[in-house]
């Protein structure tokens, strides 16, 4: 692989992680499936997601939680090439999120410290089409005290 082909295939890939946040933080949350394999895996704590149909499945019902507002940061991605048709990454991810009252619209909403912050780890194949995710794991490093009872 040249090196244009090189920097494509990973600006490619990660263009998938930044979509992914775009999507669910803008009420699209069901369009991530879009971004993955038909065969594809997600897998966080206690959550696993096997195929593309339970991945829109899981993230609809995201969609529906209007009240929630949330920005993810991706930083410090680091894609590496496998193949020319195979990849794998892992990034940071901060995670900002509120849940106002139902009903309530306003922005800016209330802030706060992040709501969990961990990283990514990701693999990417090149389909027909473009390239797409085959696995998203979240591994979780920090997570905000409950503020409840």
């Amino acid at each position: 692989m040249d090196d244009l082909a090189r920097l494509i295939a990973e600006r490619s890939c990660e263009r998938l992680i930044v979509e992914y946040a775009r999507l669910v933080d803008f009420g699209n949350a069901g369009g991530i499936a879009d971004l993955f394999t038909e065969d594809a895996v997600w897998s966080g704590t206690d959550l696993v997601l096997d195929g593309r149909a339970a991945i829109r499945e899981w993230f609809v019902k995201r969609e529906g939680l209007a009240r929630r507002v949330s920005r993810h940061v991706f930083t410090n991605v680091g894609v590496d090439l496998l193949s020319d048709t195979e990849a794998t990454s892992v990034c940071y991810m901060i995670n900002y999120r509120h849940d106002r009252q139902e009903g309530d619209t306003r922005m800016p909403t209330r802030g706060d410290v992040p709501k969990y912050v961990g990283e990514c780890r990701d693999r990417f194949r090149l389909t027909p089409d473009c390239w797409r995710f085959t696995a998203r794991h979240v591994e979780v490093a920090f997570v905000r005290p409950s503020r409840r009872g």
